[in-house]
């Protein structure tokens, strides 16, 4: 799964929409403060609470375009609405998201910020 998703993530990224989203300012300065792993934990929650239910309250508008880098990472890895989960994931919509799929989104959320994140990190 590891290739597949690396790979689906670079198709997406190479959408014009899905590449003018990047980590800046205050969304990097929360990776600096926090860290990844509890950046990753937000990832789940938001993930739980905004997308992983049958039918997502406000679904296609839930996500914030800024404001957390995890809101960031959604909308530029295509799993911002169920209806993006959909159609770049193949995660259909119409029932609530499987354990085995929230980790999916989440994982994709994080590699995501971890890709962003590193290469712009200051030499040691």
């Amino acid at each position: 799964m590891s290739d597949d998703l690396d790979d689906r993530l670079r198709r997406i990224g190479q959408h014009p929409f899905r590449a003018r989203f990047h980590l800046h300012g205050r969304d990097r300065a929360i990776v600096d403060l926090r860290g990844i792993e509890t950046v990753r934990r937000h990832a789940r929650e938001i993930v739980d609470q905004r997308l992983a239910p049958a039918e997502p309250r406000n679904d296609g508008k839930q996500t914030p375009y800024r404001g957390h880098p995890v809101f960031v990472a959604q909308h530029a890895t295509a799993t911002c609405c169920r209806t993006c989960l959909s159609r770049w994931h193949g995660v259909h919509k119409g029932h609530a998201l499987t354990d085995g799929e929230r980790e999916y989104v989440v994982e994709a959320i994080s590699r995501w910020i971890v890709a962003e994140y590193l290469p712009n990190m200051p030499p040691a």
